[in-house]
Formats: structure tokens, sequence, C-alpha cells
């Protein structure tokens, strides 16, 4: 439905009633409770969160669907153009301040909370030979007060993390290559670089389940190693989810410009998802300096 037309362009676009959010609503409901259930022990909780899993997949599929739909039949004008750039530079500025909160925590850890354990009014509440040292490796010392944590060490930058840096940095130069190629309506440069874009990104992905491998297997490095091991999975974990998402939707847009969606002038589906991935690669450069190297 439309008002205001422009030739064939509508000014704005109203969508016909939809079942999508209610569904989606519903799955989220049985991925709350299957989560909340099954961290408690119990067995069905699995079950539920599988099936609210489904569900949603199933109504983002289709919600999406419809949407390339609507946007490929040439319903959605300038202003839904806006709307759209204005939602994904609200979400990008949401998740920039998802990582603040948790590069803030690991910050107040290392300049406050690990030092003020370390002063003298504190000193006689710890245990003997306490040290206030970053990071907590020691057992006995920093790590645990009842040796109920095990040593481990820590991760070095050398040599995953900073092949990780390059890949997701080539990333970023192959995005930008394929964007001006579909500037330029050079569809099959744009099609190849968007593939090496994926490529790229997954083999980041394999990577740091290596690496995860590696701190588990080799270094004790758990989630449960103290301060260090809490904040150094949360922040790599939220990352490499932020990365699995960002290439599954660069796999999606490829897929889409394989089968000659977007022109040069009418591509923000491909622009958004560049967005995002910029902003995965900028995030990724402060983790790389603040966990790995300082």
């Amino acid at each position: 439905m439309s008002a205001n037309s422009h030739g064939s362009v509508p000014h704005y676009f109203v969508p016909e009633p939809s079942r999508h959010p209610a569904m989606a609503a519903l799955g989220l409901f049985f991925v709350i409770l299957g989560a909340s259930q099954w961290v408690n022990d119990s067995s069905w909780g699995q079950y539920s969160l599988l099936l609210g899993m489904a569900i949603l997949l199933t109504v983002l599929y289709q919600w999406f669907g419809d949407a390339i739909h609507e946007s490929e039949t040439g319903v959605y004008g300038d202003n839904i153009d806006a709307s759209f750039r204005w939602s994904m530079s609200w979400f990008i500025f949401s998740e920039v301040m998802f990582f603040a909160a948790f590069f803030g925590a690991l910050w107040w850890a290392r300049a406050h909370s690990v030092p003020n354990l370390g002063e003298a009014d504190n000193f006689a509440l710890l245990w003997p030979d306490f040290k206030a040292i970053w990071p907590s490796v020691a057992e006995g010392v920093t790590a645990s007060p009842a040796q109920t944590i095990e040593p481990f060490v820590t991760m070095s930058p050398l040599w995953l993390p900073t092949i990780n840096t390059a890949l997701l940095l080539s990333s970023g130069v192959t995005i930008t290559i394929a964007h001006h190629a579909l500037r330029e309506s050079d569809r099959s440069k744009t099609i190849l670089f968007m593939w090496m874009t994926v490529l790229l990104g997954a083999c980041f992905l394999v990577l740091q389940g290596y690496e995860y491998h590696h701190a588990y297997a080799e270094l004790n490095l758990k989630l449960s190693s103290g301060i260090f091991g809490s904040t150094f999975f949360m922040l790599t974990g939220f990352h490499g989810f932020h990365v699995f998402l960002g290439t599954l939707m660069l796999l999606i847009i490829t897929l889409r410009l394989q089968k000659g969606h977007f022109t040069a002038e009418k591509h923000f589906g491909f622009e958004g998802v560049a967005w995002y991935w910029h902003f995965v690669d900028v995030v990724w450069l402060g983790l790389y300096v603040l966990v790995y190297w300082l």
C-alpha cells in the first residue's frame, strides 16, 4: 500500500498485516524458557531451546524473504531507504555500546579492582602472598584464594591472533573493492571479491575455533580462569559470534548478487552489511591490542 506516489515508486510504504512479529516473539519465548531451564539442569530445557531456535530461524527466513521481494519489486522509495540507513546506524551504535561494556569491565578489573585489592586496607582480608598483578595466572597468588582455580597460561598474540587480524583487515579491503565494483556496475568483479570476503571470514572462524581448543587443551585457559579468563572469552567469544553473523550476511548478499539483485544506484542491503563488517573489523583491532598485547 502506498500514498503520495512519485511515478511508480511510493513516497512511503505500508506493509500488509504480518504474522512474523508474533511468531518471532513466540520463538524467543521458547528460546529464553529453554535456556533458563537448561542451565538449571532441567532435561527438557534443551528441547525447548531447539524448538524456539527452529521457530525463530524459520520466521527470519520468511521475513527477510518478504523484505527482499518488496525491495526487488520496487515498492521501497527514498524515505524507506533513509529509514533503513537510520535503523542500521542505530543498530551498530547499540553494538558499539555492547562491546564498550565488556571493554569497560576489562579496564576496570585491570586498572581498579586488582590494584585496589593489593592496598593495605584490603590486604588483611585476602590470602597470604597476594600480589595485585595482571594477568592473574599464579595459583594461590592472584588466581585463587583457596586454590580453586587451576594455573593457566595467557594467550599470546603470536601467531594465531595476528593471523586473524590480517584476515579481517584483508576482508575489509576486499569488501571495499567489491563495493566500488558494484557502484561501477561490474557485477562479476563484485561477486568475486564478495566470495573472497566470505572465505576470509570463514577462515577467521576456523582459526578462532583452533585457538579455543589450544587455550583449553594446552594452556588450561578457560572461562572459569578468574577475571582474565572470563573477560578473554566473553570479548573474543562475542566478537566471534558477530563474525559468524557477519559472514552469514555476506554469504546471503553474495548469493543475491548472483541472482541479479542490487544496482549501482540501489544497493543498501549490500551497504548495510558492509557497515556491519567494518564495525566488526574495528572492534577486533581494539580487542587485539587490549586483550592480547597489553
